[in-house]
């Protein structure tokens, strides 16, 4: 085995995120066996001493399958009430079969503005904390009920993500129907190699993704492959694998060798990891504004560890207020995020200049920094 699989086995806190796709039939019902298999692993997981935080698709399928419909319908207000109906359904499924083994589920449905404010994402946390110390298994989901496109995190993958920083979980295990990463897509290529190991998530990785509508497009690979990038610039290792599998989970007991050969990729985390606190400026919040800064500070940024100055600044775009989030660009490129010192306007008015001369632009008691090291989430 490994030295990157056995390390694994350490994990104290997993993640298990799950797809429609696994867990129904082609029918819309629920494939109640499957689900079982799926449960019985958690558990095992969990007599092994770990926490388990599973994330869990499927409100809408159940949905659609109770009620015997065709197809899915594209009218929001229709699949937002689908998820009310087959969100109970879901639940108590669960609910039964995690009982059968004596354990207790919770559940959490959550929007992008849970995560994106601060407080909510905190309290979020701390209910989180608390539900684990009951011994009982948090079964989140998105909260489809209410989400609309402004407010949808967009998809359980990337969903997981964030709650892998949230929770400051170990590990991130993203059940698919595919065996891991593919050089392409291995239903249409046979000549498709499998990936077993990824130790950076590089454009050409991002590629692989395939093109949208394919089955390693948008809502596929692709979101599973920024999905593992939220997670491992917040440290925490991704495995992907085959959720159709009765054994996909068993890499984490003792008694088990890793998956075998074509089985899983496994991301590596970065090792100068982000934090929690600024995985959730990074990846959780939304920007109020952008700042376009020249090469100096760009470089200065990513290359020195440096804040940001008002010096370097070309272009401020943005209504925001002092204390909000904006985003940092050099050019088309994203590099950071992080929280003003300043208002658009007063930015507008020292950009390009130095602290010196802030006093004589807009009075005394300014800060030097427009946006503090302490307080940016670099992306580069």
């Amino acid at each position: 085995m490994s030295d990157e699989w056995k390390r694994l086995k350490q994990s104290k806190r997993v993640i298990v995120k799950v797809g429609s796709s696994t867990l129904t039939h082609k029918t819309g019902n629920l494939n109640l066996a499957r689900m079982e298999l799926l449960v019985r692993q958690m558990v095992d997981i969990k007599n092994q001493g770990r926490d388990v935080i599973f994330v869990s698709s499927g409100a809408v399928a159940a949905g659609i399958g109770r009620l015997g419909l065709r197809e899915r319908p594209k009218e929001i207000s229709a699949r937002q009430a689908l998820a009310a109906i087959g969100q109970g359904i879901l639940m108590h499924t669960y609910e039964k079969f995690f009982g059968e083994y004596g354990i207790t589920v919770a559940q959490v449905l959550l929007t992008m503005d849970d995560f994106a404010d601060r407080t909510r994402y905190l309290n979020a946390r701390t209910t989180i904390r608390q539900i684990l110390s009951y011994n009982a298994v948090p079964i989140i989901n998105e909260n489809d009920t209410v989400a609309f496109d402004e407010i949808k995190v967009g998809e359980n993958d990337i969903l997981s993500a964030m709650m892998a920083g949230l929770a400051d979980a170990d590990l991130l295990v993203l059940l698919s129907d595919v065996d891991g990463l593919y050089t392409a897509n291995p239903k249409a290529d046979p000549d498709a190699k499998h990936i077993p190991l990824v130790k950076n998530i590089t454009p050409e990785i991002e590629a692989l993704a395939g093109g949208a509508g394919s089955m390693l497009g948008s809502g596929g690979m692709k979101t599973k492959i920024a999905a593992a990038r939220v997670a491992v610039s917040q440290g925490i290792p991704v495995v992907l694998t085959n959720g159709n599998r009765g054994d996909c989970l068993r890499f984490l007991n003792e008694d088990y060798d890793e998956p075998a050969e074509g089985q899983a990729t496994l991301f590596l985390p970065k090792t100068q990891a982000m934090g929690s606190r600024k995985g959730w400026l990074a990846f959780s919040t939304r920007s109020a504004g952008t700042v376009f800064v020249d090469k100096g500070a760009a470089k200065a940024l990513i290359e020195q560890g440096r804040s940001l100055l008002a010096s370097g600044i070309l272009r401020v775009e943005g209504g925001f207020a002092r204390g909000e989030i904006i985003e940092i660009r050099e050019g088309e490129t994203a590099i950071a995020r992080g929280i003003s010192n300043y208002s658009a306007a007063d930015m507008d008015l020292i950009k390009g200049k130095n602290s010196g001369d802030f006093e004589s632009i807009l009075g005394p008691g300014h800060d030097q920094e427009v946006v503090h090291r302490d307080n940016m989430s670099m992306w580069m």
